[in-house]
């Protein structure tokens, strides 16, 4: 039966829950590590207990997962069984009362604006591709995009003569964003000096962002392109497409923007997950003392 429950729960993800591919692969992938273990020992979904979950977290565990991978992987299982008691009548939900591991909030690499100014200066212009990569990186770090909004962004969802642009985020939600001026000008020119000559293969025509063969930019290739940017000025820090992302966030709060207003330009669902920036911002503010304090 585990295989029909799987489907049934992959259709309730896609559907009702509207929830990303990647997602969607995520949970289907931590049940079937539960259909592993509850199938070596004979165990059908109706007999599984508290107890044998921990023993399956205890099991996992052996295989030398970080607790944000035990953290996660309880989350799965946790909507499983919800969606089992839902749907299909489960009396009970097993992984209901058990607790995840409390797991370290760590504070994300950003860079500072000196830095950003230095990644951004040093592409070649004297390409298509560098003046593509510089609207690019413009656009990441002025609006504080994750990857995949960036090589999704659509000509369509652009509303430059009002500064704002559309991104469809996690969960296929849209939402509206400020673009500064310097983002919002280096976009322009891309489009209509660059993106204009190339072309472009059916069905790609709405994207933003493309590569040589006019199809939209892979994740892959924003990370490279970052990686190689930071080799070219010896930043030893590690750098991804994130790091813009949460450095946008850091500057916000560090001039004094408002937390919830960073939080709808983030499109975090709850208050919680951008208050981590506040603390990035004490440690700002403790660099600055260390540095700067005569007694420090």
């Amino acid at each position: 039966m585990w295989p029909n429950f799987i489907l049934y729960f992959k259709r309730y993800l896609e559907l009702e829950r509207n929830l990303s591919p990647n997602s969607v692969q995520a949970y289907l992938n931590d049940v079937r590590k539960l259909q592993t273990y509850s199938e070596e020992r004979n165990l059908t979904i109706e007999e599984l207990t508290s107890e044998h979950i921990r023993d399956f977290l205890m099991w996992m565990n052996g295989f030398g997962i970080s607790p944000f991978t035990q953290a996660r992987l309880l989350s799965g299982i946790k909507v499983f069984f919800s969606f089992m008691q839902l749907e299909h009548g489960l009396s009970h939900n097993p992984a209901e009362l058990i607790e995840a591991p409390r797991l370290p909030r760590n504070l994300p690499d950003v860079l500072s604006v000196h830095e950003i100014d230095s990644l951004i200066q040093s592409i070649d212009l004297s390409s298509p591709e560098g003046m593509r990569n510089k609207a690019m990186l413009e656009v990441l770090y002025g609006c504080g995009l994750r990857v995949s909004e960036l090589t999704n962004l659509k000509l369509s969802n652009l509303f430059l003569e009002i500064d704002f642009i559309k991104v469809e985020g996690k969960g296929s939600k849209e939402r509206l964003i400020p673009i500064g001026g310097e983002a919002a000008k280096y976009l322009k020119i891309y489009i209509h000096e660059v993106r204009i000559h190339q072309t472009i293969k059916p069905g790609q025509e709405d994207f933003v962002f493309l590569n040589r063969r006019g199809s939209s930019l892979s994740r892959v290739m924003v990370f490279i392109i970052i990686k190689d940017l930071a080799k070219k000025i010896n930043l030893n820090k590690s750098v991804s497409p994130h790091t813009f992302r949460h450095s946008f966030a850091s500057h916000l709060v560090e001039g004094g923007a408002d937390l919830r207003a960073v939080q709808e330009m983030l499109g975090h669902e709850s208050i919680t997950t951008t208050e981590i920036y506040t603390h990035i911002d004490n440690d700002y503010l403790q660099s600055v003392i260390t540095q700067y304090h005569p007694r420090s």
